[in-house]
């Protein structure tokens, strides 16, 4: 199967129906978006973005995030409600190694935002995104708190590959448990090509 980025940014904007009759627009994250993305990470409770890798409070940060946009490598897509960034989900990929056929999803929704399964379509999306685009695996990374995190990623099929205690360290040099949790995203040889 041929996959184009191209092609596959072709399908956005789109609408996606949440729980509460709510609507929110799916698109790729924009050089113009620098304000409104850091927004959405001030909104962040600190305890939450303990857990965000980067130093996202940092303005100087997300301004590089916006200027060197590479959708073959880091596609981002962001969730917008009331024409305001209200999540994003990313999806990171390896176009060469020996883990270039795994993909990795990290998904953020904004506190207001959240209970109405828009992380839940954010990761499907990903998922179908990866799919497409030939990966056989996406994975997703957790440290021990993100308990009702790691419980969607399980409903979307998701399962612990790996757990190690006292692994990581978030922004306050506190150590939690690493886990590592994948689905696999081949289909099946026989349904190849059933349902269109």
């Amino acid at each position: 199967m041929s996959f184009s980025i191209e092609l596959e940014l072709q399908k956005f904007p789109k609408q996606v129906k949440l729980k509460e009759n709510k609507r929110a627009v799916l698109r790729p994250l924009e050089k113009t978006d620098e304000k409104d993305f850091h927004k959405l990470f001030l909104g962040i409770p600190e305890h939450e973005r303990m857990f965000i890798k980067h130093r996202v409070t940092d303005i100087k940060i997300i301004r590089e995030w916006c200027k060197k946009i590479d959708y073959g490598r880091n596609l981002p897509i962001v969730a917008l409600i009331g024409g305001k960034i209200v999540g994003v989900a990313t999806l990171h990929q390896q176009l060469g190694g020996w883990k270039r056929h795994i993909g990795r999803v990290s998904v953020l929704v904004h506190p207001d935002h959240r209970g109405r399964g828009l992380a839940t379509t954010l990761v499907e999306v990903m998922m179908d995104v990866g799919r497409r685009a030939g990966l056989e695996r996406v994975e997703a990374e957790f440290i021990g708190g993100q308990a009702a995190a790691m419980r969607m990623f399980s409903m979307l099929g998701f399962s612990k590959l790996v757990h190690l205690e006292d692994y990581v360290k978030d922004m306050q040099a506190i150590t939690h448990d690493y886990i590592l949790m994948g689905v696999n995203l081949k289909t099946d040889e026989e349904y190849t090509g059933v349902g269109g």
